[in-house]
């Protein structure tokens, strides 16, 4: 018989406060179009983005999460020195260590609490709100913050015409902590890594270090492939989210897919047959692809307009490189 005292965690977990940061400068289609063969037109058709956001040089992966997680704590209504736990989903901070969660934990002020960072690019979120939930209910933290934050920016190439148009920079994060009844549902998440070349970094940075490329890494993704595995496998998990948390699309108020791409989320919508009273996050247009910070960063734009409400139900998903996803349906804060 074990004689390990159980853990005294909450019942349940929920999102208490979401908050985000955007960068001061607006890209347009225009600036893109310097550098490649293409058109407003094409890009808007293609993507539905218009505008994005790229961080200067003092809105660091930790500033602009510094900034996101300030407002989160705030919309929570508690202090960073609850904080029991920092998770960062991130691909875009360039020290493979220690983990850009640990300064940021210092620098909101919470009372020494667990940091780390996680890779799991686009479904960050995702992972993190999964690992958080878990954290709660077993009583290792009381509040634990999810931060997504991407400087996608830094690991574009300008020149490819695939890509170039596509990503922002941004954080959004979000508070976790108890409830008494079930304010997020189970996640389904998974990975299929024979498709891991589809969304890769173009060459390792040890290849650019010991001079065998010239150009620096960026991203890189193979459009077609990535289009048609979002499209026909993302809805079969988002309709496998739905569920495991015993209800319908009619149920929903609020769907909150992961920002890559507009034709992506219209498939989405139409192939779970969403009635026509669910709001739809949109954040791409203006935004672009912000990795792991799409899905906090669209929740907090929604709130911020009015568009969706506290305690609506929404269902949330991820996917991208690995290939890699997740998805769960949440209250709203």
């Amino acid at each position: 018989m074990s004689k390990i005292k159980p853990s005294k965690g909450a019942p349940y977990a929920r999102i208490l406060g979401v908050g985000g940061y955007r960068p001061t400068r607006v890209v347009p289609n225009e600036v893109i179009l310097e550098t490649i063969d293409s058109s407003d037109e094409w890009i808007r058709s293609r993507s539905g983005i218009e505008t994005r956001h790229w961080a200067n040089a003092e809105e660091t992966v930790a500033a602009m999460s510094i900034e996101a997680s300030g407002k989160a704590i705030a919309d929570a209504g508690i202090t960073a020195e609850q904080i029991g736990g920092v998770i960062v989903s991130t691909v875009s901070h360039f020290k493979q260590t220690p983990a850009v969660a640990t300064e940021i934990a210092d620098k909101l002020g919470t009372n020494k609490a667990a940091a780390f960072d996680i890779s799991a690019g686009c479904a960050g979120f995702g992972y993190g709100l999964t690992l958080a939930k878990g954290m709660v209910v077993e009583g290792s933290a009381e509040y634990v913050l999810v931060i997504g934050v991407e400087r996608l920016s830094d690991l574009t190439d300008l020149a490819d015409r695939a890509t170039a148009f596509l990503f922002g920079d941004g954080a959004g994060a979000v508070v976790v902590g108890p409830a008494k009844e079930p304010h997020i549902g189970p996640t389904v998440w998974g990975s299929e890594g024979d498709k891991s070349e589809t969304i890769k970094q173009t060459v390792p940075w040890t290849d650019y270090r010991d001079g065998t490329v010239d150009k620096f890494p960026a991203i890189t993704q193979e459009g077609q492939a990535v289009f048609r595995w979002a499209v026909f496998e993302m809805a079969k998990v988002a309709q496998q989210a739905l569920d495991a948390a015993g209800i319908t699309a009619d149920d929903l108020d609020v769907f909150i897919p992961h920002q890559a791409n507009e034709r992506i989320i219209d498939s989405m919508v139409k192939t779970l047959k969403l009635p026509e009273h669910v709001t739809v996050a949109r954040d791409v247009r203006t935004t672009g692809n912000t990795s792991a910070a799409s899905i906090p960063l669209a929740m907090e734009r929604l709130l911020a307009t009015g568009e969706a409400k506290s305690g609506d139900t929404a269902l949330v998903i991820g996917f991208g490189a690995g290939l890699v996803y997740a998805a769960t349906v949440v209250t709203l804060p």
